[in-house]
């Protein structure tokens, strides 16, 4: 990277900048026009300098000059005008004088900010664009929270500089000079005063200031330490917590923050040290200037308009000359931050850009042999893990590697995915060095599936198609707007040297993945699914989750089919009793009070307690008698609870079966049954009401069994429902989504869809059964894969902690198998599952990858040595060497390392 920053920015604006730098020249000249013209008012018009006479005129805005050898030459005589004519003529010209100066400053600062802000986005690229470069090894010796930093928050003023770097010092220095000139036109003696003056500010300010640098310097490597280590302590939460390390992470984090509160607080000592003795030196020369110049005005030998324009031009001197100092240590401060950013980006190694190449034509397959020659592999530290191998493994082989731990096996399969490059030695295919090959051929051809995963904060389906998005495949043609905003913003990224690459175009590579289109891509993906075994975790995920209706109206359009369907086949399997319906004139007994009195569900953005306190609810409750009910029914709930649970742990296994309340809750609500003991409902305050009105709400009689749900109240409750939809207001009914069971429900689950009322609490058993159920259901109905594909619609969470590792792993398999390579290298990739599942697995994929025309190699370092016979040749290591090589009868039939692993 380019060391100098000055010469970075002039590098890649340079065209910019010699154009800013004439607009700021072409800026002075009417700049020091507008210091010399109340001169001109003062002593002319106002003290009627030139206007003697009554009568007297002059000439307004003549164009005349005197040249060597030609005499005097007139070009335009100008206006002839009046003393009052005159006053208005040139306070008209310093009125617009004001206008140009700020059009000036307008046009500069805006040019300066864009400039800035392309530059901004120029630096914060390349620098992700080094960090896609980064070899393997290296990322292992930083953090990513501090590169994160870096990017995103150290380099910010690097970019606010740049418009700056060049045309902020010749513009204040311009001004300030043409300012300082001004002066000494009007007066030797005061111009020789403010040049001292500056000349002094100059020299102390800036030796000053060289603290401030190294404070500054300090405090953003300590804030990025800082950031180093919270992000450690959240990714490390759960050993942190399994080790009661706590507080000890506490300690760290009080020492580090009193370690950055010194720094600040050192770094405002000296800053606003410094800023009082600049205002100070910048406030004593008007003191001179009103003594001396008063002094030499008394005197004669300065006129009035003089000293007028010499104080209103040194008004203009210390902003500019202030600028300038703090440029001059915005310059030092970003070169220090700049020449943290190039320590920590320029790594030697870099992969170099041929590498990463855009390639958006098909990769030809890969026909040739991997060939090992004289290998020689070493961790960081440079302990030897794989000593002097050479092997070859052909295009269609299947291969199994074993091997006790640190055998070198892993470590083989690491340099096969290039995770790990060769201390000696090289890896090739077709004559070429596999670190020499670019991206595009091994990332589409050859892939590598280990047991460490990373998911994006995306949908299922994003990260399971990630592997197929190299290249915009298919280029989107926008209209209107949308192609005026497109064709901007490919312009502001070419002029900020960024890419010209459309994220929203289409990137999947359906021909990799064995598909035409988007259309048939789920036929593509289902048999990877199953092959790895997660399509029935796809399908529960989808189960439990709500569904776009827009997107997947083929499922929605067929769910009165679906449910009656359901119904039949409850009862063929005689499982009917364990839903209860829900039915519009009817009481669901399996269904709390709350949905029973809402029967329906509230949408996003809508709370139950936002709805208790809605006018129109409180008002149909109170009408037709129900919170009366409900208030008793509360203070039984309340007293039942305090009786029977409240001399039990709060660990106790009962309070899971208590949803209206927590063993917290247990002695206020105590208090409370003790203060509202005799207390009518009419006499009870808002608040108490409501806090036992909500016990009633998640009531269920069958499961709480406290006998307080009788017929009448059952019947009341319809009622009130009734009354609540007959003239529900139009905020509340957009809010609330009644049940129907002619239209899908959006906003609850699609499992809660297709039963369409509440299991039986006295079933719970039958859960896993009835999801069975429903599976065999879609199956049936030729909705398997619309199912799947809300499946896929789940996000994810961040770094995919939504799933459980076993999951991760399964999908992290399934994402390397849909790019259908020529090599495939699996790594111990689930090491999180059983023996049993894991067999399984294997047998599928090696099965299935040679059964669909083409015969891919398959790499694969086995966890158990069994396993081997699945595959064509074993290759077993120990202590980084190759000891034995075969097929798995041969192997087995010697008493070598193979037969004490297999043992």
């Amino acid at each position: 990277m380019e060391k100098s920053l000055a010469r970075y920015i002039w590098s890649n604006t340079y065209p910019q900048q010699v154009w800013i730098l004439l607009v700021v020249a072409a800026s002075m000249v009417p700049y020091f026009l507008a210091f010399d013209l109340p001169k001109r008012i003062v002593n002319g018009p106002i003290q009627g300098q030139g206007f003697e006479d009554p009568d007297a005129t002059q000439h307004f805005m003549a164009i005349a000059f005197d040249l060597p050898w030609l005499g005097h030459i007139e070009l335009f005589e100008g206006f002839p005008l009046g003393r009052v004519g005159t006053l208005m003529a040139l306070s008209s010209v310093f009125l617009a004088l004001v206008v140009l100066n700020g059009l000036f400053k307008f046009y500069i600062n805006t040019y300066k900010g864009r400039l800035g802000e392309r530059m901004l986005r120029r630096i914060r690229f390349s620098l992700v664009d080094r960090v896609l470069r980064f070899p393997p090894m290296h990322f292992k010796r930083v953090k990513s929270a501090e590169i994160a930093t870096m990017i995103k928050d150290e380099v910010e003023p690097l970019g606010g500089f740049t418009g700056d770097a060049f045309v902020q010092p010749a513009l204040l220095g311009g001004q300030a000079l043409t300012a300082l000139g001004f002066i000494i036109l009007q007066n030797f003696w005061l111009g020789m005063i403010a040049a001292a003056i500056v000349a002094l500010q100059a020299l102390i300010i800036p030796r000053m200031r060289k603290r401030l640098l190294e404070l500054g310097r300090q405090r953003q490597i300590t804030a990025r330490q800082l950031s180093g280590r919270v992000s450690e302590i959240v990714d490390g939460i759960h050993t942190i917590r399994g080790h009661d390390a706590s507080n000890l992470e506490r300690a760290d984090i009080a020492d580090r923050l009193g370690t950055i509160f010194f720094i600040r607080y050192d770094l405002y000592q000296w800053k606003f040290m410094v800023k009082f003795i600049n205002n100070f030196l910048a406030q004593v020369t008007p003191f001179l200037f009103y003594a001396i110049g008063g002094y030499l005005a008394l005197q004669g030998r300065l006129d009035i308009g003089q000293l007028i324009a010499v104080i209103s031009a040194y008004k203009d001197l210390p902003g500019p000359l202030k600028e300038l100092i703090d440029w001059d240590q915005a310059r030092q401060d970003v070169q220090v931050k700049y020449a943290q950013v190039v320590e920590q980006f320029d790594v030697e190694t870099l992969v170099g850009p041929h590498i990463q190449t855009l390639v958006t034509t098909p990769v030809e397959r890969l026909s040739d042999a991997l060939v090992v020659s004289n290998l020689v592999l070493s961790d960081d530290s440079g302990a030897p893990l794989i000593n002097r191998l050479s092997l070859e493994i052909a295009p269609d082989e299947t291969v199994a590697i074993v091997g006790r731990s640190n055998s070198g096996a892993e470590a083989l399969a690491e340099a096969f995915g290039r995770i790990l490059w060769p201390t000696s030695g090289h890896i090739s295919i077709g004559g070429r060095d596999i670190l020499d090959l670019p991206e595009s051929v091994t990332g589409r051809r050859i892939s590598f599936v280990s047991s460490e995963t990373y998911f994006f904060h995306a949908t299922l389906r994003d990260n399971l198609l990630y592997g197929l998005k190299h290249a915009p495949l298919k280029t989107i043609e926008y209209g209107g707007k949308h192609q005026r905003k497109y064709k901007r913003n490919l312009l502001e990224a070419q002029r900020s040297g960024n890419p010209a690459l459309d994220l929203n175009s289409d990137w999947i590579d359906y021909r990799s993945a064995g598909a035409s289109g988007p259309d048939d891509l789920l036929k593509v993906i289902r048999p990877v699914l199953d092959a790895v075994m997660i399509s029935q975790d796809i399908f529960d995920l989808a189960l439990r989750s709500q569904v776009d209706v827009m997107a997947h109206h083929a499922l929605t359009d067929r769910i009165v089919e679906i449910r009656q369907a359901m119904r039949r086949r409850l009862r063929a399997d005689n499982l009917e009793d364990i839903v209860a319906p829900f039915e519009a004139h009817a009481y669901n007994l399996q269904a709390t009070v709350g949905e029973n009195l809402l029967f329906g569900t509230m949408r996003q953005g809508m709370t139950g307690q936002a709805l208790a306190a809605h006018r129109y609810f409180r008002k149909v409750m109170g009408e037709t008698g129900v919170s009366a009910e409900l208030y008793q029914m509360g203070l039984a709930i309340a007293e039942n609870a305090v009786e029977l649970f409240r001399d039990l742990p709060p660990d106790h296994p009962f309070f899971q079966q208590l949803t209206f309340m927590t063993a917290d809750d247990i002695p206020a609500y105590e208090a409370l049954l003790q203060k509202l003991q005799g207390t009518p409902f009419e006499e009870a305050s808002a608040s108490d009401r409501t806090s036992i009105i909500r016990l009633s709400f998640s009531y269920v009689e069958p499961r709480h069994r406290f006998g307080l749900l009788t017929e009448a109240l059952m019947t009341r409750i319809v009622e009130a429902r009734e009354a609540f939809y007959a003239n529900i207001p139009a905020d509340l009914a957009e809010r609330i989504e009644r049940h129907d069971a002619e239209q899908f429900t959006a906003s609850v689950s699609l499992m809660d869809n297709v039963l369409f009322g509440r299991l039986s609490f006295q079933e719970v058993d039958t859960t896993e059964r009835l999801r069975q159920t429903i599976r065999d259901l879609f199956e049936e109905l030729g909705l398997a894969d619309h199912v799947l594909s809300i499946g896929l619609d789940f996000d994810v969470g961040s770094q995919g902690r939504r799933l459980n590792t076993v999951q991760r792993q399964k999908l992290n398999l399934a994402r390397a198998l849909l790019k259908r390579s020529d090599y495939f290298i699996f790594n111990r990739p689930l090491s999180a599952l059983d023996q049993r599942a894991q067999d399984r697995i294997v047998t599928n994929i090696v099965k299935d990858l040679h059964e669909e025309g083409h015969r891919p190699a398959i790499v694969w370092v086995l966890p158990n040595a069994q396993m081997g016979e699945l595959f064509g040749r074993i290759l077993v290591f120990d202590n980084g060497n190759l000891v034995e090589s075969g097929s798995f009868d041969e192997l087995s039939g010697k008493n070598g390392m193979f037969n004490q692993l297999l043992s």
